[in-house]
């Protein structure tokens, strides 16, 4: 005697609801199928049905998988989650039930059966099982973006899809740091999601489509739409930058926005950062900073040297008074030694008064060498530069015994260059008057690029050889310790207790 052969399951996408969009092998799978599975609300009415309507036979076994509720509201003793579990296990059961009795079962799912779609919930529960296929469908995403008439994405443009049911501040941050987007599940989600919009400084930009392709239809501006008015299938587009018009190309709608890039490239920026580089009509920098940034079709780059701060900030407020979104382009973070200062002393003149700016802050080279090297920052310290540039040395001797005497941690900016190269020999000199020649020195030289190198050294062998304009110095108090976990061979770490010992 034979074993019985068991039927073959089916996930057929539908598209997004026009059913001229279904695919042929949808419709093929669906003419071949001894039963129809679909979702549907307590109403009985389900949208999949409707769509796949005219190649549903009278002698297919309809099987509607009725949600049990509709909202987060239930009296089941495990709550929504446990009703909603409950409910996939039961339902996959009824479909193993046919599946079992040799007859191939097609579960219908509007879009795409694996994109935000009920059918993944039986996937999961008898793929492993039964012999499966799934028939991929049109998304609501492709759908919104056709009836809109924009590019969604182009060239090197990242598309990110969130869901409404994110938090707010979720949804605000990957806004502002995407280049498009769209936001799926609307309905009473509606109104955080424009909070969102508008928080991440992007609602100039949103459309709003709702049932794309479906009878009812409703195309619009996001800002206009009535938060009653939204039903669930409806989303929020930000369309594609490239060749967009840019919001602040206005008469008075210029701005500076001062932004940091961490120690590196694009691992270390923050979801605004990288918002407000995106937002920008020009970019103004030292180069080496901008060559970080990646290039956006329509943005102008102004790249300039290292010495000319005054000049580059009087530069990006002209700009901005023009109507031009500026970001100027610091390392690091701006207000850390870097271009903040210099654009807020030029903006406090009287004719750069009107002209918004904004600073934005960034990860440190400081706070960036001690993650590399473990907590070293753990307790209280001091940020000097030792560049003699812009203050005598005078002034940069009498903080580093200020700040040794106090038995502070030290950050030490700008050790060296080539023009500079005495000035680490002298500070080593002047700590060790008040510090153990065996006090722990973190030379971090490049984090987060390619030539990456942090060691530890003893204060009494730091060699100022071994110290460029590329590194920083962290130098370790009396309580900061600097051992290796797991022995001669183990990872080595430098941290600072963050309890002090009593006086």
């Amino acid at each position: 005697m034979s074993e019985q052969k068991t039927g073959r399951l089916y996930g057929v996408g539908l598209g997004p609801g026009d059913p001229a969009l279904m695919t042929v092998r949808a419709v093929q799978i669906i003419a071949g199928a001894d039963v129809v599975a679909y979702h549907s609300a307590r109403h009985g009415r389900s949208i999949a049905r409707s769509i796949a309507a005219e190649h549903i036979r009278a002698d297919h076994i309809e099987e509607p998988l009725v949600y049990p509720v509709t909202t987060e509201t239930t009296d089941h003793p495990g709550g929504y989650r446990g009703a909603m579990e409950e409910f996939y296990a039961q339902a996959a059961a009824r479909l193993a039930e046919h599946l079992d009795a040799g007859r191939t079962v097609a579960v219908l799912a509007e879009g795409d059966p694996l994109f935000y779609g009920s059918y993944m919930h039986m996937h999961k529960r008898l793929a492993d099982r039964y012999p499966t296929e799934v028939i991929p469908g049109v998304t609501s995403v492709s759908a919104a973006a056709a009836r809109l008439g924009t590019p969604l994405v182009e060239g090197e443009e990242v598309l990110t899809i969130l869901p409404g049911t994110l938090p707010e501040e979720e949804l605000t941050a990957r806004l502002a740091a995407t280049d498009a987007a769209v936001v799926m599940k609307l309905g009473r989600t509606f109104p955080a999601v424009r909070r969102a919009f508008e928080a991440s400084g992007r609602l100039p930009e949103a459309r709003y489509v709702e049932r794309a392709t479906m009878a009812g239809e409703r195309r619009a501006e996001l800002a206009g739409v009535d938060p009653e008015s939204v039903p669930y299938f409806a989303v929020a587009v930000l369309p594609s930058r490239v060749d967009a018009p840019r919001p602040g190309n206005a008469p008075d709608g210029g701005e500076v926005v001062v932004v940091g890039t961490g120690p590196a490239g694009p691992l270390w920026l923050t979801p605004e950062t990288r918002g407000a580089l995106a937002a920008a009509d020009d970019l103004v920098g030292y180069t080496t900073y901008l060559d970080r940034v990646p290039v956006r079709p329509g943005q102008v780059r102004h790249g300039s040297d290292n010495k000319v701060e005054s000049e580059r900030a009087e530069f990006a407020l002209d700009l901005a008074r023009r109507g031009r979104r500026v970001a100027v382009v610091s390392g690091g973070d701006p207000g850390v030694f870097a271009m903040a200062t210099a654009v807020l002393e030029v903006a406090s003149q009287e004719e750069y008064a009107r002209v918004p700016v904004r600073v934005l802050p960034g990860v440190t080279a400081a706070n960036a060498a001690a993650a590399r090297a473990g907590a070293p920052l753990g307790h209280d310290y001091a940020t000097i530069s030792l560049s003699d540039r812009l203050k005598p040395w005078e002034v940069i001797a009498e903080r580093l015994r200020a700040a040794a005497s106090a038995d502070l941690v030290l950050a030490l900016y700008n050790p060296g260059s080539r023009s500079r190269t005495w000035q680490v020999g002298k500070a080593r000199d002047l700590l060790l008057e008040h510090r153990s020649p065996d006090t722990p020195v973190v030379l971090g030289r490049d984090v987060g690029g390619p030539a990456e190198s942090v060691r530890t050294v003893r204060l009494a062998d730091l060699d100022p050889a071994e110290v460029d304009m590329r590194t920083i110095l962290i130098v370790g108090s009396s309580q900061t310790r600097w051992v290796r976990r797991g022995g001669d061979e183990g990872e080595q770490i430098v941290w600072t207790p963050r309890r002090y010992p009593e006086g």
